[in-house]
């Protein structure tokens, strides 16, 4: 009797033996992820924080690794959705602005001055925007999983504080090479120029590029105070970003990794927009960190640094909003009808909830 039950244990163990191995084979020993700045920037904050969750939160079954600077792309930045809907890469913290090129529903917040508050942004994140857009990704290959966010992009220059479309008549303005933004600058009578980040600082060293626009949780870190006199807080457009993985990989995990994933990144991107927003918002933002993470800003208030650095910061009035509306009234008539009028209508419709 004692060697039956001894044989039945070593059958037991072998089996549950064998079940663990094949569950762990299950999962890759590390899932990459495209990130498109670097670690120092809130947005790479945001990325390590949800690989570190999902970690935690999956007991280390689901190992992210975070490739920072777009490395896996090697700067083909806007290819970025189509790696992921093909599984050439598992996972991307990433822009909308990289995804739409195939997304073409996300250049609704490229619409210029048309999502310019916060409050307004997040009602179409949660409203039937939202879901419009994610339908859209998950029809082309990806599931997305949380809205993080980049910001509203701000214009910064060397020549002159922008209050109205006349001043922005000549202007060379280092923008992303997504058409709608050269298009944009082009409508103000600006000189819109694309180029990498790194050319774009020679430039303004050698003052052959007056501006650029990016959001504030940018402009801090690279000090661009180091090379531009005038900040315009216009709120011209928005950058969220989206955390989503490829369909097919993930379809195939269980159910209690998928909720730990989707929960983690829900986390980590509120997170990560209370870091964007920080001192824009109040102290909406600054509360969060603090009483939820139990994080500190460095800069709590992006605004009276960039003065300290001897920044003029401007913000337009409804007044100017309107007048600058106007004059990129062109950008609404062509692109409306690529993004979707139907999309166009529920963005407005969500606005007036």
């Amino acid at each position: 009797m004692t060697g039956f039950v001894g044989i039945v244990c070593v059958a037991l163990t072998f089996v549950v033996s064998v079940f663990m191995t094949v569950e762990a084979a299950d999962f890759k020993k590390e899932y990459k992820m495209q990130v498109n700045v670097g670690p120092q920037f809130y947005w790479g904050i945001g990325a390590q924080k949800f690989a570190d969750l999902v970690k935690e939160k999956t007991d280390g079954r689901i190992n992210i690794k975070p490739y920072f600077g777009s490395t896996l792309l090697k700067g083909a930045q806007l290819n970025s959705f189509q790696m992921v809907a093909q599984g050439i890469i598992d996972v991307a913290f990433e822009s909308t602005i990289n995804s739409s090129p195939v997304i073409v529903e996300h250049n609704i917040f490229s619409l210029p001055f048309f999502i310019n508050t916060f409050e307004n942004l997040d009602k179409l994140e949660n409203g039937e925007t939202g879901k419009a857009i994610f339908a859209a990704m998950e029809k082309k290959g990806a599931m997305p999983l949380a809205w993080g966010e980049n910001g509203f992009r701000q214009l910064t220059n060397s020549k002159v504080a922008v209050h109205k479309p006349e001043d922005m008549k000549g202007l060379r303005v280092r923008v992303v090479g997504s058409p709608i933004f050269v298009e944009t600058f082009r409508e103000l009578g600006a000189d819109p120029i694309n180029m990498n980040w790194g050319d774009a600082v020679t430039a303004f060293q050698q003052g052959t590029v007056d501006g650029q626009e990016n959001p504030v949780g940018i402009l801090v870190p690279v000090q661009i105070h180091q090379y531009h006199k005038y900040a315009t807080f216009w709120n011209y457009l928005v950058d969220p970003l989206v955390v989503y993985w490829g369909k097919k990989d993930w379809e195939a995990f269980p159910d209690d990794i998928k909720a730990a994933i989707k929960e983690s990144a829900e986390i980590a991107t509120r997170f990560e927009k209370a870091l964007c927003r920080a001192g824009l918002d109040g102290d909406k933002s600054l509360t969060i960190l603090k009483e939820e993470f139990d994080f500190e800003m460095e800069v709590p208030n992006p605004v009276e640094f960039l003065e300290s650095k001897g920044m003029e910061v401007s913000f337009l009035t409804d007044e100017e909003v309107a007048a600058f509306q106007d004059a990129t009234k062109a950008i609404y008539d062509k692109w409306i009808p690529k993004i979707g009028e139907d999309l166009y209508q529920k963005a407005l419709k969500d606005m007036e909830q």
